[in-house]
């Protein structure tokens, strides 16, 4: 595809997306759940302009379809929903191995660290059912897309299920989509067949640059797009969610991250479209404590 005609595509794609949103929203059916302050969630159709860019099923793994969303999450699925995460650069063994413990007593869904430590959280979550994340690009998305895709293929190599790539933001805002899209499709391919979710780092973003990195996203075949890093000085909003969903359609995952830190959080995510959230107040939240650094 020519630059300019994929600009022209992305540029189309947005104009869509922001007429679908400016029509009036009905109350979703789904969910009887409403937003912080009574307004009600936006509905999200079974099926999306943008269902046509559906990507490579084989790097969806793990991708549930959004199911109907009760007020709220049963106990028992809670843990399923979480990526139990610690990635700040000092963490030693003595706390990967609490966090690999933490995971197997609670079956939270994944443990997400920084690709370096793989090697020993995969050894440590071994028959446990609960599968290691690795970030790749991590936290600034500025490495070139061979150096991403490397970082990418020796983590699968050494272990990681899952990889969680942050996309050039850079390239994205100067409109160089050519570049962003074969970023993530560099990720994808080194990561195969296991799935890649696309960090957006949505606090530097536009309305319409979330919506052209969602595009994109599900262009180059990824399975999930992200709201943070968690490091970018933002974090998850529940508008931000409902627009990620909106965009993707409900055959791609979207996982909520940054300052998601009590069940409350958790629920209102859930509510508005996402499949998985990121925290490192996972304990914080099974427990009905809250707390915690929400990453």
């Amino acid at each position: 595809m020519a630059k300019n005609d994929l600009d022209n595509l992305v540029d189309q794609i947005t104009t869509r997306v922001k007429q679908r949103l400016e029509r009036p929203a009905a109350c979703t059916p789904r969910s009887a759940a409403t937003r912080k302050g009574g307004a009600p969630l936006i509905e999200l159709p079974d099926s999306t302009p943008y269902s046509f860019f559906a990507g490579k099923k084989e790097n969806r793994a793990g991708v549930k379809k959004p199911a109907e969303v009760p007020a709220a999450v049963p106990d028992n699925e809670l843990a399923r929903l979480i990526d139990h995460t610690l990635l700040k650069p000092e963490a030693g063994k003595a706390e990967l191995e609490k966090l690999c413990q933490e995971a197997r007593t609670y079956r939270f869904a994944t443990v997400c660290v920084n690709s370096a430590n793989i090697p020993t959280v995969a050894r440590l979550l071994e028959g446990s059912g609960v599968l290691p994340i690795a970030v790749v690009g991590f936290p600034l998305g500025a490495a070139t897309s061979g150096a991403k895709a490397f970082e990418a293929k020796e983590a699968v190599a050494q272990g990681a299920r899952e990889i969680d790539m942050v996309l050039n933001i850079g390239a994205l805002k100067s409109r160089d989509y050519r570049l962003v899209l074969e970023d993530i499709r560099a990720v994808v391919e080194a990561s195969a067949p296991y799935p890649v979710k696309v960090i957006l780092e949505t606090s530097y973003l536009d309305h319409d640059q979330k919506v052209i990195a969602c595009v994109l996203s599900k262009i180059a075949g990824a399975a999930f797009v992200k709201t943070s890093t968690g490091f970018g000085g933002g974090g998850a909003t529940v508008e931000d969610i409902q627009l990620m969903r909106h965009v993707v359609g409900p055959d791609m995952g979207v996982k909520a991250s940054g300052g998601v830190r009590s069940r409350e959080d958790l629920e209102r995510m859930v509510a508005a479209g996402a499949s998985r959230v990121g925290t490192s107040s996972s304990v914080s939240i099974v427990l009905g404590k809250g707390g915690g650094t929400g990453y």
